[in-house]
């Protein structure tokens, strides 16, 4: 089978993860051509968090398409918005929250790629 290196957005069906984001997976070795990360579209309504988790092996890039919230990095807390860009170390214990009145959305880089038993949900 050959796989698609190519993604439209109307056909991606959203699902939830294990911290509790509404995720789109855009581009994902299972079901596309790429092989060494994942891009994923993540989105957390108004009022609402993620659980703290971390990630054993993948590395994470969060860009914030809309919306602002507050992250918590480490032992970092940190106000994001529309523009901001944060990376997020392999092991490293990491939540987001959305404080606004509109969704929060980002996109969401992984690599590896993304895999649900790399999610390590914490106290």
């Amino acid at each position: 089978m050959t796989k698609k290196l190519h993604t439209s957005y109307k056909q991606v069906s959203p699902f939830i993860t294990k911290d509790g984001s509404v995720i789109r997976e855009l581009m994902h070795p299972k079901m596309h051509g790429n092989r060494e990360q994942s891009l994923a579209e993540a989105l957390l309504p108004a009022g609402s968090t993620t659980m703290l988790h971390r990630h054993i092996q993948s590395e994470e890039i969060y860009h914030i398409t809309a919306g602002k919230g507050l992250m918590r990095l480490g032992d970092d807390e940190f106000a994001v918005t529309t523009g901001d860009t944060i990376c997020i170390p392999p092991g490293t214990p990491h939540a987001l929250v959305n404080h606004g009145q509109e969704e929060l959305r980002l996109l969401c880089c992984s690599s590896p790629p993304y895999a649900d038993d790399d999610t390590e949900l914490l106290p």
